[in-house]
Parts: structure tokens; C-alpha cells; sequence
């Protein structure tokens, strides 16, 4: 049975990573996400602030915003993917649809809100995946600038 559990997160967070590289081979951010309820992919997205000039269009926002208009049960029974450790904007969002599980790709480039995600009774399990570090560190380093605004740094 953790068998079964370990290959769909794999294939979940593969998802998510994919997304990320589109993202990233499309000029922006490469964080990538997906929604999945009941085994199944349900929203997936990438970060699009450079690509549609948006605040706030982030991995996380982009999935919940292409998984559509749903019911509150769905949300509060779906799991979220994210390449990176969810900011203070995309973990609002998560907490607001009483998403309740997060698994995070990494958390070594940017510590997000884990901990208030926590605090309030979300799962959050952090894989640290070598793939999800060398796209943040490689988008960092290439592009310290953009980072900076992604994150509201000066």
C-alpha cells in the first residue's frame, strides 16, 4: 500500500516539476503545481507573473485557478503539489479552500509559510527533490532579479 502511495506522489510531483520547466522555458518562474482529488489531476499550473504581467498569477494560484469553480468538499478533500514551498499568498489561498494537504517539492531556496499552513491543521510534507532545488537554484542565479520581485524583495 506505500507502495502505491510513494508512486502516485512521484507521479504528482513529476506533474508539478513539468510545470515548472514549462514555466520556466516559457521566460518566467519555474514553480509548478497541480491539484489532485481522489487520484486524479484536477488543476495544474506555473507560475505566469512575467508571461501575463500578473502580481499574483504564482504556480499554486494558476492550478486552483485552472481546476475551475468547485465545490467546497472537492478543495477540502484534494491534496496540492508545489515545487516550492508555498509563499504567504498561495498558502492564504490554501488555507481559504481547506486544502489539507500540501506536499512540497523543496524548501531550501525559500522557506514558505509551512508552519502557519501547519498551525492550522494542514499536512505538509516536504520531499526535498534534487530536481525542484537545481530549477530554483539555476532561475536564482541566472535571474536574481526576478526572483527578487517574485518573492517582494528589493
Amino acid at each position: 500500500m506505500a507502495r502505491l502511495a510513494d508512486l502516485s506522489m512521484d507521479e504528482f510531483l513529476q506533474a508539478a516539476i513539468d510545470e515548472a520547466r514549462i514555466g520556466w522555458d516559457s521566460g518566467g518562474i519555474p514553480i509548478g503545481s497541480v491539484i489532485v482529488h481522489e487520484g486524479k489531476i484536477i488543476g495544474r499550473g506555473h507560475n505566469k507573473r512575467v508571461q501575463q504581467g500578473s502580481p499574483t498569477l504564482h504556480g499554486e494560484m494558476d492550478a486552483l485557478e485552472n481546476a475551475g469553480r468547485l465545490s467546497a468538499n472537492v478543495y477540502r478533500e484534494s491534496t496540492i503539489y508545489t515545487t516550492l514551498s508555498p509563499c504567504s499568498m498561495c498558502t492564504g489561498a490554501i488555507l481559504l479552500y481547506g486544502i489539507p494537504r500540501v506536499i512540497v517539492g523543496e524548501n531550501r531556496t525559500f522557506q514558505g509559510e509551512e508552519e502557519l499552513l501547519r498551525s492550522r491543521g494542514v499536512e505538509v510534507t516536504v520531499i526535498d527533490d534534487p530536481t525542484c532545488v537545481s530549477l530554483m537554484e539555476r532561475m536564482i542565479s541566472e535571474r536574481p532579479e526576478l526572483w527578487n520581485e517574485d518573492i517582494g524583495e528589493e
